[in-house]
C-alpha cells in the first residue's frame, strides 16, 4: 500500500498571512489539529500546528526559573487573545518533514513516529501540496486490509 491510496487530498491550509485566530477557528470547527502554509502555487512553506500555538503562550521556563519566580497559568492563559491577531507566518514551524505519493504507507507511518508527529504533508516532486495523512488514517488503512484478508 502507497500513500497516495490512503492519502486525504482535501487538505484545508492557510497562507503565510492569514491570521491564528482564522486558523483557530478551522481547526476547532473540523477538529483538525494543525494546517499546512502553502503560497498561492501551493508550495509547502511551513506547518501550523495547535502545539505552536499553545506553545507560543508559555513564557520562557528557563528565564523563569532563573529569576526564581513562578509562571502564572491563569495569566498566560488570559494572553491566548493577544496571539490571535498574529499571523501564520510568526508561529508556523518551517523545517516541516513530507511524503510522496509514492511512498509506502508504513514509510510514511515510521517517519511521523520517528519525528513524534500526528500528520504529515503528502508534496510532489516539485514540493507543491497535493494531500496530507495522519497516523490515524494509516491505521485504519491497515485494519481495513487486514480485516478484509479474514
Amino acid at each position: 500500500m502507497i500513500v497516495k491510496d490512503i492519502m486525504n487530498q482535501t487538505v484545508k491550509t492557510a497562507s503565510s498571512d492569514t491570521l491564528i485566530k482564522d486558523i483557530a477557528s478551522v481547526m476547532c470547527l473540523n477538529k483538525i489539529s494543525g494546517l499546512p502554509v502553502v503560497d498561492n502555487e501551493q508550495n509547502l512553506l511551513g506547518i501550523l500546528s495547535e502545539k505552536d500555538i499553545l506553545k507560543a503562550m508559555f513564557p520562557d521556563m528557563a528565564e523563569i526559573m532563573q529569576e526564581g519566580g513562578k509562571p502564572d497559568f491563569e495569566a498566560i492563559e488570559t494572553d491566548y487573545k493577544n496571539l490571535l491577531d498574529k499571523k501564520a507566518s510568526d508561529l508556523m514551524t518551517t523545517t516541516v518533514s513530507s511524503v510522496t505519493p509514492d511512498m509506502p504507507v508504513l514509510k510514511a507511518a515510521s517517519m511521523m513516529c520517528v519525528k513524534n508527529i500526528r500528520r504529515i504533508p503528502v508534496t510532489d516532486n516539485n514540493n507543491k501540496l497535493v494531500g496530507i495523512i495522519s497516523i490515524g488514517d494509516v491505521h485504519k488503512a491497515i485494519f481495513q486490509e487486514n480485516l478484509l484478508k479474514q
